[in-house]
């Protein structure tokens, strides 16, 4: 097998594996790694590695498979892992179309999964599986907090924007749960959209105060650089996934005073959040993302439960899941009953950094202890 190096942690790289030393447990974890987006995967690829090597464990083996941002690629990657390797967990869906064309089958078939970061309302609600663990949070989530935080901050009318796939239009329902008012308008752009010109001139012409939105990836640079060209005046607002550190770079100035919400941030004030970004940047020489801190913590999540039980025994490995006995870079963190989190949502501000480069800033809380409501669907 052709091998080639990996920068950081020591660690080696093929096309299709990445190990650590001994095979008690397998993982397999299937991510984005390739096109558009694939900055997501890379970083819970990342964050995950960092935690692994940091716990000194050596009974661990990780095996690492690119999903290209297909569904049908990722379904048969799954059953790779599942019927050829025997892996006891699978982890790593960035897309939530992708999570819901793997997870179902997965669990039924009596396998573990722990998201990093796709949180589709129905896995949450009508479709939970005891299996299934969600450790970075319900689509709506982020989205209902600024829905709530804009409410708070006195914005009447804004205009909302998400593509049509379903954290798409999970997004958009959870901004009009908590926002609680009326929205002058919804627009639904398609996944992968790079001209944004209709929809800039719908916004202008509309009526709205502000504007929120959810373009993930290469959606939300392409969006804001066109935005800025257009002259459009209108305070913005988002959740973290249009605003990471990596995307803001790309956008440059038209990113500055931008506000958006995330369940983590790298200046958030805690121990372990402290040495999650040491490391991270010690290792891969960059500040980590939303993303690489979901997947630093879904790996100690598993190492956790590993302290207590191997997966094999499903029950006491599910019960030391749900006790999530472990030090969130978050902050707090618990599982509600449909093994969701239940945790609070902060409100960042893109700014202008010490090296001249737009950069998040803590500004504070947008909404404590949020829970999804679609756990009052999910029968476990």
């Amino acid at each position: 097998m052709k091998m080639i190096s990996r920068f950081g942690l020591g660690l080696l790289l093929s096309s299709s594996v990445l190990t650590a030393q001994a095979e008690d447990v397998k993982i397999g974890m299937i991510t984005t790694l390739s096109g558009g987006g694939s900055h997501l995967g890379v970083d819970v690829r990342d964050g995950f590695m960092l935690a692994l090597e940091q716990s000194g464990r050596d009974d661990v083996e990780v095996l690492i498979q690119d999903d290209a941002r297909r569904p049908d690629l990722a379904r048969s990657l799954s059953n790779e892992f599942i019927q050829r390797d025997d892996v006891d967990i699978l982890t790593g869906i960035i897309w939530s179309n992708l999570a819901m064309a793997v997870v179902p089958s997965v669990t039924r078939q009596g396998t573990f999964y722990l998201s990093p970061n796709a949180g589709p309302s129905d896995l949450a609600g009508r479709m939970c599986h005891e299996n299934y663990f969600n450790v970075a949070y319900q689509n709506d989530n982020l989205h209902g907090a600024m829905g709530a935080y804009m409410r708070e901050e006195g914005y009447e009318r804004p205009i909302i924007m998400a593509p049509n796939y379903p954290a798409g239009t999970d997004a958009l329902a959870g901004f009009k749960h908590l926002y609680e008012g009326e929205v002058v308008g919804e627009l639904y752009t398609q996944m992968g959209q790079t001209d944004y010109a209709a929809e800039i001139a719908q916004i202008r012409d509309s009526d709205a105060d502000s504007l929120f939105f959810f373009l993930p990836g290469g959606m939300g640079i392409s969006f804001m650089k066109q935005w800025e060209s257009s002259g459009v005046d209108m305070p913005i607002f988002g959740a973290a996934f249009s605003f990471d550190e990596i995307l803001i770079k790309a956008v440059g100035s038209a990113a500055i005073g931008a506000r958006n919400t995330s369940l983590w941030a790298y200046d958030l004030e805690n121990e372990a959040n402290a040495s999650f970004v040491e490391g991270f940047q010690a290792a891969y020489d960059r500040l980590p993302t939303l993303y690489a801190a979901q997947g630093y913590d879904t790996a100690n999540l598993i190492l956790s439960a590993l302290e207590t039980a191997h997966p094999d025994d499903k029950d006491a490995f599910r019960e030391a899941l749900r006790a999530a006995d472990f030090d969130s870079v978050r902050g707090e963190f618990r599982f509600g009953p449909n093994q969701h989190p239940i945790q609070d949502i902060y409100v960042r501000e893109v700014v202008e950094g010490d090296d001249g480069e737009p950069t998040n800033r803590l500004i504070g809380v947008a909404i404590e202890d949020i829970q999804d409501v679609y756990y009052e669907q999910c029968e476990m």
